[in-house]
């Protein structure tokens, strides 16, 4: 059976019921961090959103570093493992990397641009501020980047990208164009910029495919 958004060896040894009430906890801090930033929220606004006690607060996390810290293993599995995991592996070739690019516009189009990226915020705001918090981010991009690379890998195996295709570096630019995308979107409340700077890796990636063999050319 799949596991639960934000599950790891923190819920082993929990009741179904404690297993719940975790994972409720740890997505009403994830909404209010995402709306309210680390700094604005508090555990009593925490304990207000998910409807328990403080006891229960604290019966699941030693303190509120604790729950950002659970609060950033869920972004990592909602954000990478549910979402843009699944859709990277189906990718085969170019049309499947535009299609991926579509999903990612039309996500942002319906949040209104709003929120931009739930993990890179995290990231932005505890960089330098909470370095075990930070690691962990860290760890989510890069699930997010071996996604993106095993993808273009693939298509590289299968003969869509010359030999010479680097997909380590391509997938690092990818991830950098997309986050760097989404926070322009999520300022200027516009798509534009991550349309366009995804549609440029996208060209870079299909300029790299082998050229065509004309009739006549020798078989290689």
């Amino acid at each position: 059976m799949a596991s639960e958004p934000g599950a790891g060896r923190a819920e082993i040894g929990l009741t179904r019921k404690g297993v719940q009430t975790r994972q409720r906890i740890v997505a009403a801090a994830a909404d209010l961090i995402l709306q309210q930033g680390v700094a604005g929220t508090t555990l009593d606004d925490v304990r207000a959103e998910a409807g328990v006690s403080s006891s229960q607060i604290y019966h699941y996390f030693a303190d509120k570093e604790a729950l950002v810290r659970a609060v950033v293993d869920y972004r990592a599995q909602t954000v990478v493992g549910e979402t843009h995991e699944p859709m990277l592996t189906a990718i085969e070739d170019i049309d499947g990397l535009r299609a991926w690019r579509d999903t990612i516009v039309s996500i942002q189009e319906d949040a209104g641009c709003q929120g931009g990226c739930p993990l890179g915020s995290l990231g932005s705001e505890l960089a330098e501020l909470d370095h075990a918090a930070r690691h962990d981010v860290a760890a989510g991009f890069s699930r997010w980047e071996a996604a993106i690379r095993a993808c273009l890998q693939g298509m590289r195996d299968r003969g869509q990208l010359v030999p010479a295709a680097d997909p380590g570096q391509l997938a690092t630019a990818m991830l950098a164009a997309l986050e760097g995308g989404l926070l322009l979107a999520q300022i200027e409340r516009n798509t534009r910029p991550l349309a366009a700077a995804l549609d440029v890796m996208i060209s870079l990636t299909e300029s790299l495919a082998p050229p065509e063999q004309q009739p006549g050319d020798p078989v290689s």
